[in-house]
């Protein structure tokens, strides 16, 4: 039996059982077993056939974002109205077949935009789209685009296949450690009280993936799925921005409900309707933050932005500009919001922010 027909075997068996007190520890060992057996549908062990084509993109520019959605609901349209990239569309299902990269250009900052072809339900157990699914884990953001005049569930299809492949949508990960050990058994602590969890549960999910030495400090009220997901240590939390498009073919009503959405962005492609708010709002999701730098004696210079992460510190703007320079680091000069005084002498540790003019002096 394969690993995607004991799936539907596990799934099924989770269907019949009840949800109760006796059977929390009989559920949770099973959520360990799909988990484990979803990984090996995703990574098979055997090398079958050539690799599919378009897939492996390299990374290029300051961040990534990857259009999913299911087909036809203008993808392709969407990336080449706020890029230079022309991608092929049409009015039929599965115009694009490969991976489409495309280059936003914003404030300073080159975000590369990946159109990934349309997926189906149950593209994450190996039907149509499965590559699509697998290659939105290598993103900074996730852009799901979704057709405003088709059904309401679409979003939630999508949000669990990605479930499926280990993305977690505007999530964060848990506040779990889990050091393990060559020896001494499983030692099992947690810091506030826990209403899922307890130390059967976590000793039954370690021996699942046959780990029997393991010292757990749990530091919030976690679920299951939550403990898994630790356990598993290849899951990808990602935010992601639900766009929904051709708002000109919906009433305004429909428009304005969809608009308050969480995390939601209306469009139009045809009408060019709302695509620079939608540039801020990618940026905004990204957490991106412009530097300037400057050298000794002289002004800064604002015409170039260097792009890092919000919470970066001076290493990782160092690593930005040579991969060898946070070692030849002497100290650096700060001035913005992130300095006491103007200019603070740093260290490596030190974080900045948004709009900060940094003078890296070395040894």
């Amino acid at each position: 039996m394969g690993a995607a027909e004991k799936i539907l075997e596990i799934e099924a068996e989770m269907r019949r059982t009840q949800k109760n007190k006796s059977t929390e520890y009989h559920l949770g060992l099973l959520k360990g077993k799909l988990a484990r057996l979803r990984t090996q549908l995703l990574e098979p062990t055997t090398k079958a056939g050539p690799k599919g084509e378009g897939f492996d993109v390299a990374k290029s520019g300051d961040a990534r974002a990857a259009f999913i959605g299911f087909p036809s609901v203008g993808k392709s349209t969407l990336l080449s109205a706020i890029t230079k990239t022309r991608s092929a569309t049409a009015n039929y299902e599965f115009t694009t077949l490969t991976a489409i990269p495309g280059v936003l250009e914003y404030d300073g900052a080159e975000i590369q935009m990946l159109d990934l072809p349309g997926i189906i339900e149950g593209a994450s157990q190996g039907r149509g789209g499965r590559q699509a699914v697998s290659a939105a884990r290598t993103a900074d953001l996730i852009l799901m685009v979704l057709d405003a005049t088709k059904a309401a569930d679409q979003r939630e299809k999508i949000e669990y296949e990605l479930e499926q492949v280990g993305v977690r949508l505007n999530k964060r990960r848990p506040d779990v450690t889990i050091n393990y050990k060559k020896n001494g058994g499983i030692k099992f602590n947690h810091t506030v009280p826990l209403t899922h969890m307890d130390f059967k549960m976590a000793f039954n999910i370690l021996h699942e993936y046959k780990l029997h030495n393991a010292d757990i400090l749990i530091r919030e009220d976690i679920t299951v799925d939550d403990f898994i997901d630790v356990v598993m240590g290849n899951r990808r939390y990602l935010n992601c921005l639900y766009c929904y498009s051709k708002i000109d073919a919906v009433s305004l009503e429909e428009v304005d409900r969809l608009a308050r959405l969480p995390k939601s962005v209306v469009i139009s492609c045809n009408l060019r309707l709302n695509l620079d708010f939608l540039k801020q709002r990618i940026w905004e999701e990204l957490s991106l933050n412009r530097i300037y730098t400057k050298r000794k004696g002289e002004f800064p210079d604002f015409s170039e932005a260097l792009i890092v992460r919000k919470g970066s510190n001076i290493e990782q703007v160092c690593n930005r500009i040579h991969r060898s320079l946070a070692e030849q680091l002497k100290y650096a000069l700060v001035w913005g919001s992130s300095a006491k005084h103007s200019p603070q002498l740093v260290g490596l540790s030190h974080c900045v922010q948004e709009g900060d003019v940094v003078t890296i002096v070395t040894k």
